[in-house]
């Protein structure tokens, strides 16, 4: 899909990673139909609005995670979506209502919209390395961690791990209603994400290299792995 004023969905547009897929596919030449939770807030959309090509081909749209049918009028005609709208937060009160429930039903709402409209020809979601490496098996230098890898809802949840938990749970029932109703899907599985901001507040990820400067000591014990938002953003674009 790198033809000229082809449509595409972006879901969570203001978000770290989807503005840069905004971005990137506007520079492609794309027709880009994006949601946000409001279109009037100026501090989702004024970052969008100011990408070059956004006056002429960024459509916003509001949407909602947990309405069926609300993305509905956003993927109709388009070829591709991308689903990257999902909670992030390592810690929360109510982790079925604030991670789980946004995550699985959000995604299923976005599938369920794809298969009403015969545009679509490609589903590429966002997931995450949390959805892959959380089942038990060792993580040793000789490791490779390939599609065959999938996280344990059961280590997630004794390990309280609810974020993790909530990708788990969204790309293992993306993938069933996939299966199940003909849709092309692809996932994308990146590690803790860093690079350049282009929304105007501070991610969660990015604050994790802020709280290293500062010298958290609970963020200093950790280890991670990181992806670029470029790269990650490119990841997505390649596949559309």
């Amino acid at each position: 899909m790198n033809e000229a004023r082809k449509v595409v969905c972006v879901t969570g547009a203001s978000g770290f990673i989807a503005s840069w897929l905004v971005k990137l596919l506007l520079e492609r030449a794309y027709i880009v139909k994006a949601t946000v939770l409001d279109p009037n807030d100026p501090k989702k959309t004024e970052h969008l609005l100011a990408l070059e090509g956004a006056k002429e081909r960024l459509h916003l749209f509001k949407a909602d995670l947990l309405e069926e049918g609300s993305f509905d009028a956003v993927v109709d005609g388009c070829e591709g979506v991308f689903h990257t709208a999902s909670p992030v937060m390592l810690s929360c009160t109510d982790p079925q209502a604030e991670l789980i429930d946004p995550a699985v039903k959000g995604t299923l709402n976005v599938l369920k919209s794809c298969v009403k409209f015969a545009t679509v020809k490609r589903v590429v979601l966002t997931s995450s390395t949390a959805a892959v490496i959380f089942n038990g098996r060792p993580l040793t230098p000789d490791v490779v961690v390939d599609e065959t890898w999938f996280s344990d809802p059961f280590v997630c949840e004794n390990l309280k791990q609810w974020y993790v938990l909530s990708k788990s749970l969204a790309e293992e029932a993306a993938w069933k209603f996939a299966e199940g109703n003909g849709i092309d899907l692809v996932t994308i599985n990146p590690s803790y994400v860093i690079g350049p901001l282009l929304q105007p507040s501070l991610n969660l990820t990015v604050e994790m290299i802020l709280n290293l400067k500062n010298d958290i000591e609970d963020v200093n014990s950790s280890i991670y792995s990181c992806s670029d938002v470029r790269d990650v953003a490119s990841a997505n674009g390649r596949y559309c």
